[in-house]
């Protein structure tokens, strides 16, 4: 399982659930209790390699991406297009193509939040998080913990929005992995264009589409759901 940007410890935990077999959540620098990346950490090259070293390490046959993990999942795909045999991409954000002007503008706007928390005691960061999910829903503490991982990761946010996963996805098409693409219709950090560039850029990848802005927070079953079949087989 390859988390999210900003992914709390929690967070990051929830694709594993109800999966069949030995689960392993890899945990990118800046995240939970790993430290602080090196200079230069965020590139999806170097993500890439700490994902096929955890999978190698562990012998997985099977990964799970969210997000910016979904990226690392494909960069290495690229890489090494032999690797795993099934592929599940959950909110994909970008490709070949950069990111969409309101996704990298989205970024920007977090990324600013982050440098005024130090004066502003995180309310502008506060406020953006709480944008990323539907009016009205209850978050509990994880707004809270949302906030404090994304108050580590102002310079990932910058760098980040001005990156594409590959220079070309045609490096897509040796894959043969099966893989499984889901993405929502009404997020502007993972726009749809974005999941369904990446479904066809892969041979044989399956796109499925939830009616939702924030699909991990209020589609949970059926996101377990389309894992399990997926993975389980």
């Amino acid at each position: 399982m390859a988390h999210g940007l900003g992914a709390t410890e929690g967070e990051a935990r929830i694709p594993a659930s109800g999966l069949p077999g030995t689960r392993v959540v890899l945990t990118f620098a800046g995240h939970g209790q790993a430290a602080d990346p090196a200079p230069g950490y965020w590139d999806y090259g170097v993500l890439a390699e700490d994902v096929l070293a955890a999978a190698d390490a562990t012998g997985a046959s099977q990964a799970v991406g969210v997000s910016l993990g979904s990226g690392a999942l494909v960069r290495a795909a690229a890489t090494r297009p032999e690797r795993f045999a099934r592929l599940a991409l959950l909110l994909p954000a970008a490709l070949d193509a950069g990111r969409s002007v309101p996704a990298a503008w989205a970024l920007e706007r977090l990324a600013e939040a982050v440098d005024a928390a130090g004066t502003d005691g995180g309310a502008a960061l506060r406020e953006r998080v709480a944008d990323e999910f539907p009016a009205g829903a209850e978050l509990g503490e994880h707004l809270e913990r949302r906030v404090a991982a994304l108050r580590r990761l102002g310079p990932a946010l910058r760098s980040l929005a001005e990156r594409s996963v590959l220079d070309d996805a045609a490096a897509l098409r040796a894959v043969r992995a099966d893989a499984l693409v889901v993405t929502g219709t009404d997020d502007p950090l993972h726009p749809l264009a974005a999941g369904r560039a990446t479904a066809a850029a892969l041979p044989g990848a399956r796109l499925e589409v939830l009616p939702s802005m924030a699909p991990m927070f209020t589609h949970r079953r059926e996101l377990r759901a389309l894992l399990t079949g997926f993975l389980g087989r």
